[in-house]
Protein backbone atom coordinates (compact mmCIF):
# COMPACT_ATOMS: atom_id res chain seq x y z
CA UNK A 1 0.00 0.00 0.00
CA UNK A 2 1.29 3.42 -0.92
CA UNK A 3 0.92 6.57 1.18
CA UNK A 4 1.25 10.05 -0.19
CA UNK A 5 2.98 12.72 1.87
CA UNK A 6 -0.36 14.48 2.42
CA UNK A 7 -2.11 11.32 3.64
CA UNK A 8 0.68 10.60 6.13
CA UNK A 9 0.48 14.18 7.44
CA UNK A 10 -3.31 13.93 7.85
CA UNK A 11 -2.94 10.61 9.69
CA UNK A 12 -0.39 12.08 12.10
CA UNK A 13 -2.58 15.10 12.80
CA UNK A 14 -5.58 12.84 13.35
CA UNK A 15 -3.69 10.67 15.82
CA UNK A 16 -2.33 13.71 17.66
CA UNK A 17 -5.77 15.31 18.03
CA UNK A 18 -7.33 12.00 19.07
CA UNK A 19 -4.67 11.44 21.72
CA UNK A 20 -5.10 14.97 23.04
CA UNK A 21 -8.86 14.46 23.29
CA UNK A 22 -8.32 11.19 25.15
CA UNK A 23 -5.98 12.93 27.61
CA UNK A 24 -8.58 15.66 28.16
CA UNK A 25 -11.37 13.10 28.63
CA UNK A 26 -9.26 11.08 31.04
CA UNK A 27 -8.43 14.21 33.00
CA UNK A 28 -12.05 15.35 33.14
CA UNK A 29 -13.15 11.93 34.39
CA UNK A 30 -10.91 12.38 37.41
CA UNK A 31 -12.10 15.75 38.58
CA UNK A 32 -13.58 16.48 41.99
CA UNK A 33 -14.78 19.64 43.67
CA UNK A 34 -13.24 20.60 46.98
CA UNK A 35 -15.42 21.01 50.01
CA UNK A 36 -16.44 24.66 49.71
CA UNK A 37 -19.26 24.71 52.24
CA UNK A 38 -20.56 28.24 52.55
CA UNK A 39 -18.70 30.61 50.21
CA UNK A 40 -20.65 31.44 47.05
CA UNK A 41 -18.02 33.37 45.13
CA UNK A 42 -15.42 30.75 44.23
CA UNK A 43 -14.89 27.08 43.49
CA UNK A 44 -11.89 24.76 43.37
CA UNK A 45 -11.81 21.78 41.02
CA UNK A 46 -9.13 19.12 41.47
CA UNK A 47 -7.88 17.18 38.46
CA UNK A 48 -5.25 14.44 38.16
CA UNK A 49 -2.24 16.73 38.11
CA UNK A 50 -3.56 20.28 38.51
CA UNK A 51 -6.25 22.40 40.19
CA UNK A 52 -8.67 24.86 38.65
CA UNK A 53 -9.60 27.95 40.65
CA UNK A 54 -12.88 29.50 39.52
CA UNK A 55 -13.87 32.97 40.73
CA UNK A 56 -17.62 33.08 40.19
CA UNK A 57 -18.15 36.56 41.66
CA UNK A 58 -15.04 38.66 40.95
CA UNK A 59 -16.96 41.91 41.45
CA UNK A 60 -20.52 43.06 42.01
CA UNK A 61 -22.99 42.09 39.27
CA UNK A 62 -20.23 40.38 37.27
CA UNK A 63 -21.49 38.69 34.10
CA UNK A 64 -18.41 36.55 33.60
CA UNK A 65 -16.31 34.34 35.83
CA UNK A 66 -12.54 33.97 35.92
CA UNK A 67 -10.76 30.63 35.70
CA UNK A 68 -7.14 29.94 36.65
CA UNK A 69 -5.16 26.74 36.08
CA UNK A 70 -2.90 26.00 39.05
CA UNK A 71 -0.03 23.74 38.04
CA UNK A 72 3.02 22.15 39.67
CA UNK A 73 6.29 20.76 38.31
CA UNK A 74 4.56 17.42 37.74
CA UNK A 75 1.71 18.82 35.62
CA UNK A 76 1.44 17.79 31.96
CA UNK A 77 1.28 21.21 30.27
CA UNK A 78 0.29 19.88 26.82
CA UNK A 79 -3.35 19.53 27.92
CA UNK A 80 -3.85 23.31 28.13
CA UNK A 81 -4.55 25.88 25.46
CA UNK A 82 -2.75 29.17 24.89
CA UNK A 83 -5.70 31.10 26.32
CA UNK A 84 -5.66 29.29 29.68
CA UNK A 85 -4.42 31.37 32.61
CA UNK A 86 -1.62 29.24 34.03
CA UNK A 87 -0.23 29.88 37.51
CA UNK A 88 2.71 27.97 39.02
CA UNK A 89 2.15 26.69 42.55
CA UNK A 90 3.11 26.79 45.30
CA UNK A 91 3.41 30.58 45.22
CA UNK A 92 6.73 31.92 46.49
CA UNK A 93 6.22 35.66 46.03
CA UNK A 94 2.82 37.33 46.28
CA UNK A 95 1.28 40.79 46.29
CA UNK A 96 -2.12 41.27 47.95
CA UNK A 97 -4.13 44.47 47.90
CA UNK A 98 -6.47 44.32 50.90
CA UNK A 99 -5.61 44.27 54.62
CA UNK A 100 -8.22 41.53 54.99
CA UNK A 101 -5.86 39.19 53.11
CA UNK A 102 -3.05 39.65 55.64
CA UNK A 103 -4.52 37.50 58.46
CA UNK A 104 -5.20 34.66 56.04
CA UNK A 105 -1.56 34.61 54.92
CA UNK A 106 -0.44 34.64 58.55
CA UNK A 107 -2.79 31.84 59.62
CA UNK A 108 -1.40 29.70 56.80
CA UNK A 109 2.15 30.60 57.87
CA UNK A 110 3.09 32.10 54.49
CA UNK A 111 3.36 35.79 55.39
CA UNK A 112 7.04 35.75 54.36
CA UNK A 113 5.89 35.27 50.75
CA UNK A 114 4.36 38.77 50.80
CA UNK A 115 6.64 41.17 48.92
CA UNK A 116 4.40 44.15 48.16
CA UNK A 117 1.30 45.92 49.44
CA UNK A 118 -0.48 49.24 48.75
CA UNK A 119 -0.84 51.69 51.66
CA UNK A 120 1.31 49.68 54.06
CA UNK A 121 0.51 52.13 56.88
CA UNK A 122 -2.92 50.52 57.20
CA UNK A 123 -1.47 47.11 58.07
CA UNK A 124 -1.90 46.48 61.79
CA UNK A 125 -0.53 42.96 62.29
CA UNK A 126 2.73 42.94 64.23
CA UNK A 127 4.12 40.06 62.14
CA UNK A 128 3.56 41.77 58.82
CA UNK A 129 4.53 45.20 60.18
CA UNK A 130 7.93 43.73 61.02
CA UNK A 131 8.28 42.54 57.41
CA UNK A 132 7.32 46.01 56.20
CA UNK A 133 9.74 47.73 58.57
CA UNK A 134 12.70 45.55 57.53
CA UNK A 135 12.06 46.20 53.84
CA UNK A 136 10.75 42.74 52.91
CA UNK A 137 7.40 44.20 51.82
CA UNK A 138 7.54 47.09 49.34
CA UNK A 139 5.14 50.05 49.41
CA UNK A 140 3.01 50.06 46.23
CA UNK A 141 1.13 53.34 46.58
CA UNK A 142 -2.66 53.54 46.36
CA UNK A 143 -4.68 50.41 45.68
CA UNK A 144 -6.78 52.24 43.07
CA UNK A 145 -3.63 53.28 41.18
CA UNK A 146 -0.79 50.94 42.06
CA UNK A 147 2.81 51.86 41.42
CA UNK A 148 3.10 49.42 38.55
CA UNK A 149 6.80 50.14 37.95
CA UNK A 150 7.75 49.01 41.45
CA UNK A 151 5.36 46.07 41.31
CA UNK A 152 6.72 44.78 38.01
CA UNK A 153 10.28 45.29 39.30
CA UNK A 154 9.77 43.04 42.35
CA UNK A 155 8.37 40.27 40.09
CA UNK A 156 5.69 38.56 42.18
CA UNK A 157 4.42 35.16 41.06
CA UNK A 158 0.88 36.50 41.36
CA UNK A 159 -1.05 39.62 42.35
CA UNK A 160 -4.29 39.13 44.29
CA UNK A 161 -6.47 42.12 43.48
CA UNK A 162 -10.08 43.16 43.73
CA UNK A 163 -12.33 45.31 41.62
CA UNK A 164 -15.58 47.09 42.38
CA UNK A 165 -16.73 47.30 38.78
CA UNK A 166 -14.37 45.11 36.73
CA UNK A 167 -12.23 47.99 35.50
CA UNK A 168 -8.84 48.53 37.11
CA UNK A 169 -6.17 50.10 34.90
CA UNK A 170 -3.32 49.20 37.25
CA UNK A 171 -4.25 45.51 37.31
CA UNK A 172 -4.70 45.51 33.53
CA UNK A 173 -1.18 46.95 33.11
CA UNK A 174 0.24 44.30 35.42
CA UNK A 175 -1.44 41.51 33.46
CA UNK A 176 -0.04 42.86 30.20
CA UNK A 177 3.44 42.68 31.71
CA UNK A 178 3.02 38.92 32.14
CA UNK A 179 2.33 38.83 35.89
CA UNK A 180 -0.83 36.83 36.68
CA UNK A 181 -3.62 38.73 38.45
CA UNK A 182 -6.30 36.86 40.40
CA UNK A 183 -9.47 38.69 41.36
CA UNK A 184 -10.57 38.01 44.93
CA UNK A 185 -14.27 38.55 45.64
CA UNK A 186 -14.39 37.61 49.32
CA UNK A 187 -15.92 40.98 50.22
CA UNK A 188 -19.08 40.04 48.27
CA UNK A 189 -19.92 37.07 50.48
CA UNK A 190 -23.23 37.41 52.28
CA UNK A 191 -22.37 35.61 55.54
CA UNK A 192 -19.45 35.99 57.99
CA UNK A 193 -18.47 32.33 57.69
CA UNK A 194 -18.80 32.41 53.90
CA UNK A 195 -16.21 35.16 53.80
CA UNK A 196 -13.70 33.44 56.07
CA UNK A 197 -13.88 30.33 53.88
CA UNK A 198 -11.84 32.27 51.32
CA UNK A 199 -8.81 31.12 53.29
CA UNK A 200 -9.13 28.04 51.06
CA UNK A 201 -8.49 30.36 48.09
CA UNK A 202 -5.05 31.12 49.54
CA UNK A 203 -4.62 27.53 50.66
CA UNK A 204 -4.76 26.18 47.10
CA UNK A 205 -2.29 28.84 45.87
CA UNK A 206 0.29 27.80 48.44
CA UNK A 207 -0.48 24.05 48.29
CA UNK A 208 -1.78 24.22 51.84
CA UNK A 209 -5.30 22.99 51.25
CA UNK A 210 -5.44 20.74 54.32
CA UNK A 211 -4.22 23.49 56.63
CA UNK A 212 -6.76 25.94 55.16
CA UNK A 213 -9.56 23.41 55.66
CA UNK A 214 -8.50 22.86 59.26
CA UNK A 215 -8.37 26.59 60.02
CA UNK A 216 -11.79 27.19 58.50
CA UNK A 217 -13.35 24.24 60.33
CA UNK A 218 -11.93 25.47 63.63
CA UNK A 219 -13.26 29.03 63.17
CA UNK A 220 -16.64 27.67 62.06
CA UNK A 221 -16.80 25.41 65.12
CA UNK A 222 -15.97 28.26 67.49
CA UNK A 223 -18.56 30.51 65.85
CA UNK A 224 -21.28 27.87 66.21
CA UNK A 225 -20.32 27.17 69.82
CA UNK A 226 -20.51 30.88 70.66
CA UNK A 227 -23.91 31.12 68.98
CA UNK A 228 -25.19 28.26 71.14
CA UNK A 229 -23.86 29.96 74.27
CA UNK A 230 -25.71 33.16 73.36
CA UNK A 231 -28.99 31.26 73.12
CA UNK A 232 -28.76 30.44 76.83
CA UNK A 233 -29.66 34.02 77.71
CA UNK A 234 -33.33 34.77 78.27
CA UNK A 235 -32.57 38.49 78.04
CA UNK A 236 -32.54 39.99 74.54
CA UNK A 237 -31.23 43.58 74.69
CA UNK A 238 -32.34 46.05 72.03
CA UNK A 239 -29.60 47.37 69.76
CA UNK A 240 -28.94 50.66 67.98
CA UNK A 241 -26.05 50.96 65.52
CA UNK A 242 -24.43 53.47 63.18
CA UNK A 243 -24.34 57.26 63.30
CA UNK A 244 -25.16 60.34 61.25
CA UNK A 245 -23.27 61.73 58.28
CA UNK A 246 -24.54 65.29 57.86
CA UNK A 247 -28.29 64.85 58.40
CA UNK A 248 -28.55 61.18 57.38
CA UNK A 249 -28.20 58.29 59.83
CA UNK A 250 -26.40 55.32 58.27
CA UNK A 251 -26.99 51.97 59.91
CA UNK A 252 -26.85 48.29 58.90
CA UNK A 253 -29.72 46.83 56.91
CA UNK A 254 -31.52 43.77 58.26
CA UNK A 255 -29.76 41.28 55.97
CA UNK A 256 -26.26 42.71 56.46
CA UNK A 257 -23.19 41.20 58.12
CA UNK A 258 -23.69 43.30 61.24
CA UNK A 259 -27.35 42.30 61.53
CA UNK A 260 -26.31 38.66 61.22
CA UNK A 261 -23.82 39.04 64.07
CA UNK A 262 -26.44 40.76 66.25
CA UNK A 263 -28.98 38.02 65.57
CA UNK A 264 -26.50 35.23 66.30
CA UNK A 265 -25.54 37.01 69.54
CA UNK A 266 -29.18 36.69 70.66
CA UNK A 267 -29.93 40.41 70.65
CA UNK A 268 -32.81 42.33 69.13
CA UNK A 269 -31.54 44.64 66.44
CA UNK A 270 -34.27 47.23 65.95
CA UNK A 271 -33.97 47.16 62.15
CA UNK A 272 -33.61 43.38 61.82
CA UNK A 273 -36.76 43.17 59.68
CA UNK A 274 -35.53 45.67 57.08
CA UNK A 275 -34.46 44.50 53.62
CA UNK A 276 -31.00 44.83 52.09
CA UNK A 277 -27.46 43.63 52.71
CA UNK A 278 -25.81 47.05 52.89
CA UNK A 279 -26.75 50.18 54.78
CA UNK A 280 -29.98 52.05 55.44
CA UNK A 281 -30.07 55.84 55.16
CA UNK A 282 -32.63 57.23 57.59
CA UNK A 283 -33.60 60.56 59.11
CA UNK A 284 -32.53 61.38 62.64
CA UNK A 285 -36.16 61.69 63.70
CA UNK A 286 -37.07 58.19 62.55
CA UNK A 287 -34.05 56.69 64.35
CA UNK A 288 -34.83 58.57 67.57
CA UNK A 289 -38.44 57.45 67.44
CA UNK A 290 -37.45 53.80 67.19
CA UNK A 291 -34.22 53.61 69.21
CA UNK A 292 -34.31 56.32 71.86
CA UNK A 293 -34.71 53.63 74.55
CA UNK A 294 -32.37 51.04 73.00
CA UNK A 295 -30.30 49.19 75.62
CA UNK A 296 -27.02 49.18 73.67
CA UNK A 297 -25.44 51.26 70.93
CA UNK A 298 -22.88 49.15 69.06
CA UNK A 299 -20.51 50.57 66.44
CA UNK A 300 -21.42 54.29 66.36
CA UNK A 301 -19.66 55.01 63.08
CA UNK A 302 -16.03 56.16 63.11
CA UNK A 303 -16.39 58.05 66.40
CA UNK A 304 -13.95 57.18 69.18
CA UNK A 305 -15.34 59.14 72.14
CA UNK A 306 -18.64 60.51 73.43
CA UNK A 307 -17.15 63.98 73.16
CA UNK A 308 -16.61 63.49 69.44
CA UNK A 309 -20.23 62.43 69.11
CA UNK A 310 -21.57 65.50 70.86
CA UNK A 311 -19.24 67.79 68.90
CA UNK A 312 -20.73 66.35 65.72
CA UNK A 313 -24.32 66.64 67.01
CA UNK A 314 -25.97 67.39 70.34
CA UNK A 315 -28.85 65.15 69.23
CA UNK A 316 -26.90 62.03 70.22
CA UNK A 317 -27.41 62.93 73.89
CA UNK A 318 -31.10 62.09 73.60
CA UNK A 319 -30.50 58.35 73.39
CA UNK A 320 -30.64 56.24 76.56
CA UNK A 321 -27.58 54.25 75.49
CA UNK A 322 -25.60 57.50 75.43
CA UNK A 323 -26.91 58.61 78.83
CA UNK A 324 -26.23 55.19 80.38
CA UNK A 325 -22.71 54.80 78.92
CA UNK A 326 -23.71 51.78 76.86
CA UNK A 327 -21.85 52.69 73.66
CA UNK A 328 -19.27 50.30 72.21
CA UNK A 329 -16.82 51.12 69.43
CA UNK A 330 -14.12 49.29 67.46
CA UNK A 331 -12.52 52.54 66.29
CA UNK A 332 -10.08 52.79 69.20
CA UNK A 333 -8.15 49.55 68.75
CA UNK A 334 -5.49 50.29 66.16
CA UNK A 335 -2.18 49.00 64.93
CA UNK A 336 1.17 50.76 65.36
CA UNK A 337 0.63 53.03 62.34
CA UNK A 338 -3.07 53.73 62.82
CA UNK A 339 -4.82 50.93 60.95
CA UNK A 340 -8.06 49.83 62.62
CA UNK A 341 -7.63 46.21 63.70
CA UNK A 342 -11.33 45.41 63.14
CA UNK A 343 -11.14 46.13 59.42
CA UNK A 344 -8.12 43.88 59.00
CA UNK A 345 -8.85 40.90 61.24
CA UNK A 346 -12.63 40.75 61.73
CA UNK A 347 -13.47 39.22 58.30
CA UNK A 348 -11.13 36.31 59.07
CA UNK A 349 -12.21 35.92 62.71
CA UNK A 350 -16.00 36.31 62.80
CA UNK A 351 -16.01 34.02 65.82
CA UNK A 352 -14.22 36.74 67.81
CA UNK A 353 -16.61 39.43 66.56
CA UNK A 354 -19.53 37.31 67.71
CA UNK A 355 -17.94 36.68 71.11
CA UNK A 356 -17.34 40.42 71.53
CA UNK A 357 -21.03 41.16 70.97
CA UNK A 358 -22.09 38.32 73.28
CA UNK A 359 -19.75 39.65 75.98
CA UNK A 360 -21.29 43.12 75.61
CA UNK A 361 -24.91 41.94 75.49
CA UNK A 362 -24.68 39.00 77.90
CA UNK A 363 -21.57 39.58 80.06
CA UNK A 364 -22.31 36.68 82.41
CA UNK A 365 -22.11 34.11 79.59
CA UNK A 366 -18.43 34.64 78.71
CA UNK A 367 -16.90 35.47 82.07
CA UNK A 368 -13.27 34.79 81.11
CA UNK A 369 -13.39 36.36 77.65
CA UNK A 370 -11.79 39.75 76.96
CA UNK A 371 -13.04 41.94 74.11
CA UNK A 372 -10.91 41.65 70.96
CA UNK A 373 -12.23 44.48 68.79
CA UNK A 374 -14.71 46.55 70.76
CA UNK A 375 -14.43 48.65 73.91
CA UNK A 376 -16.82 50.84 75.85
CA UNK A 377 -16.78 54.38 74.51
CA UNK A 378 -15.63 56.99 77.04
Amino acid sequence: MKYTLNSVFILVVFLFVSCKKEVSKATLKNTTNTSIKLAQGFEIQKFNDYNKLIIKSPYKDAKTKYEYILVTDETNRSQFSETDKIIETPINKIVVTSTTHIPMLELLGVENALIGFPNTKYVSSEKTRELIDNGSVRELGMDASLNTEVLIDIEPNVVVGFSVSGTNKSLATIEKSGIPVIYNGDWLEETPLGRVEWIKFFGVLFNKEQKADSIFNNIQRQYKEAKLIAKKSKNKPTILSGAMFKDIWNLPAGESFVAKFLKDANTYYLWSDSKGKGSLQLSYESVLDKAQNANLWIAPGYFSTKEQLTQASEHYKQFDAFKNDELYTFANKKGETGGVIYYELAPTRPDLVLKDIIKIAHPSLLTNYELTFFEKMK
